[in-house]
């Protein structure tokens, strides 16, 4: 970014905020707005571009959160309990990435934080400033920042998700079956209706179905579109 990364501060107690404005303080490129341990208004931190603007934030139980002219949120909590969810939630409802930085962290925490929408997660007893400003310059750009170690669960998590739940259903984690994708590639390669129900032993009319599934599912237009979707988002 050409501008500072404008960084929500929260934390659950007054010592790590101060710890981690401290850490944070003297980095150019990073302009830290302060939440408090339970905000109804933010206080902009002195950093190295100065200034005391108020910012107003609306308190953590309610989403979504309102946080203007803000990039990424830092929150440091203990747990991953039902307060973080409904602040991360809140926070990734209005827009804004998070990062994570908690105490006590498990596979199900993991699990918890990332369907409520979490962009980075670091373990606090792992959270040098390096690692830290490197989960908010990810984060800002799109990035997401998982511990190593905590990968390789939220891996075999989704696996499971995929043989248990999806596979028996004939679905993807994608969100379009199988069978969708396979008409969709038909399409991209210039088959016509009944050439894709030849080679995929479908009726014309299943294969006129199933586009029209897709295309009506994300509001496309035709299949063009629909084939268009599908290589924007990895699809095919």
């Amino acid at each position: 970014m050409s501008r500072p990364i404008h960084v929500l501060l929260h934390a659950s107690d007054p010592i790590t905020r101060a710890g981690l404005a401290a850490q944070l303080a003297g980095c150019p490129d990073v302009d830290l707005v302060d939440a408090g341990p339970d905000p109804g208004t933010a206080a902009r931190l002195p950093t190295s571009r100065g200034g005391d603007t108020p910012v107003d934030v609306a308190p953590v139980d309610v989403a979504p959160v309102d946080v203007p002219l803000v990039d990424v949120a830092l929150v440091s909590v203990d747990t991953v309990d039902k307060r973080t969810v409904d602040l991360i939630r809140g926070l990734y409802q209005a827009g804004t990435p998070v990062v994570l930085i908690v105490t006590d962290l498990d596979s199900a925490d993991v699990t918890a934080a990332v369907e409520a929408g979490v962009t980075g997660l670091i373990r606090r007893a792992g959270a040098t400033p390096d690692q830290v400003l490197a989960a908010i310059r990810g984060a800002a750009s799109g990035e997401g920042f998982l511990p190593p170690d905590l990968l390789g669960g939220l891996l075999s998590q989704v696996r499971q998700v995929q043989c248990q739940v999806l596979t028996p259903r004939g679905l993807t984690l994608s969100g379009i079956s199988e069978r969708e994708r396979d008409v969709l590639r038909l399409v991209s390669e210039g088959c016509d209706t009944r050439e894709i129900g030849r080679q995929l032993c479908y009726s014309e009319r299943t294969v006129k179905n199933v586009l029209q599934d897709v295309t009506r599912r994300y509001g496309l237009r035709n299949r063009s579109h629909a084939v268009a979707y599908a290589l924007r988002q990895g699809l095919l």
